[in-house]
């Protein structure tokens, strides 16, 4: 069955006045319209952002309020909550690599091998003139 035209004019009229999908459809959900016909809606629109940098996800009743409460706490609203859980998550893997780099010139400082040792004491020699 074909979603209801008068669905499709809100949805598109909600959204020209900027409205998120997810603001849309707890409204549409709130006002007891069919989970299956508010689905059917969306997926025959187009979509409402085309651009790489926005990203549309869905979650969980649950999770949506256990990030609402993180939120709250960090005194961000629940976009700025997620884009500063991806924010860190990007970071921490960038710290974790410059990590390895950093061991990786620890290990060929303090290495066995002549030129390490050469390298190391060139190292602390230049330092003791300085």
């Amino acid at each position: 069955m074909p979603p209801n035209t008068k669905l499709l004019e809100f949805i598109t009229e909600a959204r020209k006045r900027g409205f998120s999908d997810i603001q849309i459809r707890r409204a549409l959900l709130q006002k007891e319209w069919p989970e299956k016909t508010i689905e059917d809606a969306f997926n025959q629109l187009q979509p409402k952002f085309k651009s790489k940098n926005q990203v549309c996800i869905f979650l969980s009743n649950e999770l949506l309020d256990d990030l609402e409460k993180r939120a709250k706490k960090n005194m961000f609203t629940l976009s700025e909550q997620i884009e500063d859980i991806l924010r860190r998550s990007c970071i921490s893997k960038k710290t974790a690599q410059s990590q390895e780099k950093i061991d990786d010139l620890l290990v060929g400082v303090f290495s066995r091998a002549t030129r390490g040792r050469k390298r190391r004491n060139r190292i602390l020699k230049n330092k003791v003139v300085m």
